[in-house]
C-alpha cells in the first residue's frame, strides 16, 4: 500500500482540526445552557437529546457507510453538522440578548446540539470503517492508539480554549470557528487523502432496502460469535461505566467542594492520561493477544473505580482519575483494531453502526438507574459497586476460547 503514512497523517490531522472546532461548540453550548438556566432539567435535556440521536442514526449511518463512498459520507455528514452550526450562529447574531429571551436561546442551543448529534451518528461509523481502507492491517493498532492520543489531546485543549474564548467573544463567533475548521477538514479529506485502488470500497446495490441491509448486519454479527461476544461484554462495560463517567463531577462537589478548578482539574487529568496512554499503546502496540490488553484494562479500571469511592483526599483522587485515563486506551484501542481487522469490508459500516447504537445507549440507560440512586445513597458506594463490576469483566475476556482465538495476532 503506497503512501499510507501520508494518507493516514493527513486524514487524522484534518479530523483532529474538525474535532477541535466541534468540541469548542459542544463546550460552548453546554456552558451557555448552564449559565443561562442554572437548571438541572435543562442540563438533563441537553445530555439526553445530545446522545440519543447518535444511537438512532448510527445503524443508518453504518448502512450508508457500506452503501456509498465512505469519503463522501464523512464529508457530507461533517458538512451537514457545520451547516447546522452556521445557521445557529446566524440566528444567535440576529436574536435579542435580553434576559427574557434566555428560554428561546436555550431551546435553540439544545435543538442545535440535537441536530448535530444526528450528523455525528452518521459520521462516526464511516470514520471507523474508513481508516482500514488507508492503513495496512498490521499497523492499525498503532494508528488507533495514536488517534486516541490525538483525540485526547484535543479534549485537553478544547475546553481550555472554549473557556478563554467565551470571556471576550460572543457565542456566535465561536460557532464560526467550528464552521471554518470543518471546511478545512473536509478539504483535506476530499482533495488530499487518496484511497488506494487495492482497498477501494465495494459499494452495495443502492436499490436494496435499508431495513434489509440492517438485518444483514445483525445476521453477520450473529454468525460471528466473537463479534457478538465482544459487543455483549463491551455493552456491560459501558453500562457499568455510567457512574464513573457521569457522576464523578457530582462526587467531587459533594466530597471535596464546589470550586470550578476542581472540576477542570478532573477533566484535564483524565484527558492527559488518555493522551499518554493512547500514544503509549500506539507505539507499544499492546500484548500480542488483544484480549489480554482488554482484560488488564478492565481489571485496573475496576480497581481504580473502587478507589474513587474510598479516597478522601482530592490530590490522590485526581491522580487516580489520571491513571484511569491512562488505562482507557488499553481497552478501546485493541477493541477497535480487532473489529477493523476481523470484520469484512462490505459489512464494516453496518457493524460499527450497530456498535455505536448499542454502546451510546448504555451510559444514558445506566444514568436512568444510577442518577436517581445518587440522591438516595452515597455516590461513593456506587463507585465501589461499579468498579467491582468492571473488574469482574476481565474474566470473560480470558476465559472465552472464542475471544482468545480472535484476539491472537495473525
Amino acid at each position: 500500500m503506497t503512501n499510507w503514512k501520508r494518507n493516514t497523517a493527513l486524514f487524522l490531522s484534518g479530523q483532529a482540526l474538525s474535532m477541535f472546532g466541534s468540541m469548542l461548540t459542544q463546550y460552548a453550548i453546554m456552558w451557555d445552557v448552564t449559565l443561562q438556566t442554572q437548571s438541572g432539567i435543562a442540563m438533563t435535556l441537553y445530555v439526553v437529546l445530545g446522545v440519543l440521536p447518535i444511537s438512532f442514526m448510527s445503524p443508518i449511518g453504518g448502512v450508508w457507510a457500506d452503501r456509498y463512498n465512505r469519503k463522501a459520507v464523512i464529508c457530507l455528514s461533517d458538512g451537514g453538522i457545520a451547516l447546522i452550526t452556521l445557521l445557529t450562529a446566524i440566528v444567535l447574531m440576529l436574536e435579542s440578548q435580553h434576559t427574557e429571551q434566555a428560554l428561546s436561546r436555550t431551546t435553540l442551543l439544545i435543538a442545535c446540539a440535537t441536530l448535530r448529534a444526528f450528523g455525528q451518528g452518521v459520521h462516526s461509523p464511516a470514520i471507523s470503517a474508513f481508516i482500514p481502507q488507508i492503513t495496512p492491517a498490521k499497523h492499525l493498532n498503532k494508528i488507533n492508539g495514536i488517534n486516541t492520543g490525538i483525540q485526547s489531546g484535543v479534549s485537553i485543549v478544547s475546553p481550555m480554549a472554549a473557556g478563554a474564548l467565551m470571556m471576550f467573544m460572543p457565542l456566535s463567533a465561536m460557532f464560526f470557528i467550528d464552521v471554518i475548521t470543518a471546511i478545512i477538514g473536509i478539504g483535506i479529506l476530499w482533495w488530499l487523502v487518496k484511497v488506494p485502488a487495492s482497498t477501494a470500497q465495494v459499494v452495495t446495490d443502492v436499490k436494496r432496502n435499508h431495513r434489509q441491509d440492517f438485518r444483514d448486519g445483525l445476521r453477520y454479527i450473529r454468525s460471528h460469535p466473537f463479534i457478538l461476544q465482544l459487543i455483549l461484554i463491551a455493552t456491560v462495560f459501558f453500562f457499568a461505566m455510567a457512574p464513573i463517567a457521569y457522576l464523578m463531577p457530582l462526587q467531587v462537589v459533594r466530597n471535596f467542594g464546589n470550586e470550578v478548578w476542581r472540576l477542570s482539574t478532573i477533566e484535564i487529568v483524565w484527558s492527559a492520561g488518555m493522551v499518554i496512554g493512547g500514544l503509549a499503546v500506539g507505539f507499544w502496540g499492546g500484548f500480542r493477544n488483544k484480549m489480554h490488553s482488554m482484560s488488564l484494562s478492565c481489571f485496573l479500571t475496576g480497581i481504580a473505580g473502587m478507589a474513587l469511592g474510598l479516597i478522601n483526599t482530592f490530590t490522590v483522587y485526581a491522580v487516580v482519575v489520571g491513571l484511569m485515563g491512562l488505562i482507557s486506551p488499553l481497552f478501546s484501542t485493541p477493541m477497535m483494531t480487532l473489529s477493523q481487522t476481523r470484520i469484512d469490508t462490505e459489512y464494516m459500516g453496518r457493524v460499527f453502526g450497530i456498535f455505536g447504537m448499542v454502546w451510546s445507549l448504555m451510559m444514558p440507560v445506566g444514568m436512568l438507574i444510577f442518577g436517581p440512586l445518587a440522591d438516595v445513597i452515597s455516590i461513593d458506594y456506587l463507585m465501589i459497586g461499579s468498579g467491582a463490576a468492571i473488574m469482574l469483566l476481565c474474566i470473560p475476556y480470558v476465559m472465552s476460547k472464542t475471544l482468545r482465538e480472535a484476539g491472537r495476532e495473525r
